[in-house]
């Protein structure tokens, strides 16, 4: 089956960062991707050092391990010593017939090791270089350390989520930083790279600053628009999306299960109130308060009425934005995830059926696949080298020297 991506050789040099998932999904896509780690002894903190995807001997796999089964499907590895002047040649040599290298290192660290864009370009002018770093490769924090909640903290995100400004900011796991922004702006970055390259026949330098993609967020937040147009700071919980109107927030149900109701365009709150019998709601929707308060309460009592699932029945019936508050284990038997096969399943050799993430991007000519499944660190080293020419007694030279 065709894939968008054959033919595009990757180098994923993320470690466990969120780029390697986008990685994983240019792999996806049939890119012909090879991860690089750290080999045992090294010193190196390359990610899956240590981390193995199967206990072969037991013929079981841990949580950790089942989540990188996902995470690093669709790659080849090798394990490589970065910090020796012969890992670097075999770098450099790989770099010459390379489409894509990412890395996730802080700014400075890949120049450090001979491995850098200025260095590779050289090499091979056509390499797309992407870096993924929490603050870009350069400006006054490029060297901080620093996770999601960081991220999003220091581009504002953070402090909007909440219902209140008398309590603290919610952490919305490491969803925005990490994953919505490192791996789609990682992806997005790259292929927009590999576009530019059909025209112009360079590659470049692709800067990913996971807290510039969360200040992009930020266009689509209200109260964003009206600081910058007008200086009027929004607050948490003051926001229409907040949870505190009428209109946009969850609700309690019967089974001491939750439901999102957002009937934002007064369309959709006509609905609502005609579907609750509660026309009396209809003018009410954009209220201030005392009168907002009274809606809302009204409308908490009226949503213990039924369970969540008997009021998401009644609720899409009645055209109204609703969706459930699931568990994970009910998301991945939801018929509407199944349908769009959002859960795929793999043969593995040793443990048999295992169930995996499947697909988001649908394409209906070049859908993505699973053509193999994740690899231990290091395991077609040898096989990397001998297609780069070197020797078998070359490859137990390096073997003896720590560079793989």
């Amino acid at each position: 089956m065709a894939s968008a991506l054959s033919g595009i050789k990757v180098i994923d040099l993320c470690g466990m960062g969120p780029a390697s998932l986008a990685a994983t999904m240019l792999g996806d896509m049939g890119a012909e991707v090879l991860k690089i780690d750290a080999p045992p002894g090294s010193g190196g903190r390359g990610a899956g050092q240590g981390i193995f995807p199967l206990d072969i001997e037991q013929g079981k796999a841990s949580p950790m391990q089942l989540s990188l089964m996902t995470s690093n499907r669709n790659k080849k590895t090798l394990a490589l010593n970065l910090k020796t002047e012969a890992g670097r040649n075999i770098f450099h040599r790989l770099a010459e017939n390379t489409e894509v290298i990412m890395e996730g290192f802080r700014p400075g660290v890949m120049e450090r090791l001979g491995v850098g864009y200025k260095t590779i370009a050289k090499i091979n002018p056509r390499i797309i270089f992407c870096s993924v770093s929490g603050y870009g490769q350069d400006g006054p924090y490029r060297s901080f350390p620093g996770h999601d909640a960081n991220y999003i903290g220091m581009a504002g995100v953070l402090g909007l989520i909440g219902h209140s400004c008398d309590a603290p900011p919610v952490l919305p796991l490491n969803i925005v930083a990490d994953l919505a922004v490192a791996v789609s702006n990682t992806a997005i970055g790259i292929l927009l790279a590999i576009c530019a390259r059909e025209r112009t026949g360079r590659g470049q330098l692709v800067d990913i600053s996971m807290t510039d993609g969360v200040i992009t967020l930020l266009t689509g937040i209200m109260g964003a628009g009206e600081y910058l147009h007008g200086g009027a700071v929004p607050r948490r919980g003051g926001t229409m999306l907040s949870g505190n109107e009428p209109f946009y927030t969850a609700y309690q149900t019967k089974d001491d299960k939750y439901l999102t109701v957002c009937p934002i365009e007064p369309h959709f709150w006509v609905n609502l109130c005609q579907a609750l019998g509660r026309e009396d709601f209809i003018p009410h929707q954009f209220a201030p308060s005392p009168k907002k308060d009274e809606l809302l309460n009204e409308l908490k009592h009226i949503f213990l009425t039924k369970t969540r699932d008997e009021w998401f029945e009644l609720l899409t019936k009645a055209d109204v934005p609703v969706g459930k508050v699931l568990d994970l284990d009910e998301v991945f038997s939801d018929s509407q995830v199944l349908h769009r096969q959002m859960v795929t399943e793999i043969d593995h050799p040793e443990l048999g059926k295992v169930k995996q993430i499947g697909f988001g991007i649908k394409l209906s000519d070049t859908p993505g696949q699973v053509r193999t499944m994740a690899t231990r660190p290091g395991q077609f080293t040898e096989e990397v080298l001998s297609a780069l020419d070197y020797s078998q007694d070359e490859i137990e030279k390096f073997r003896v020297e720590n560079v793989i």
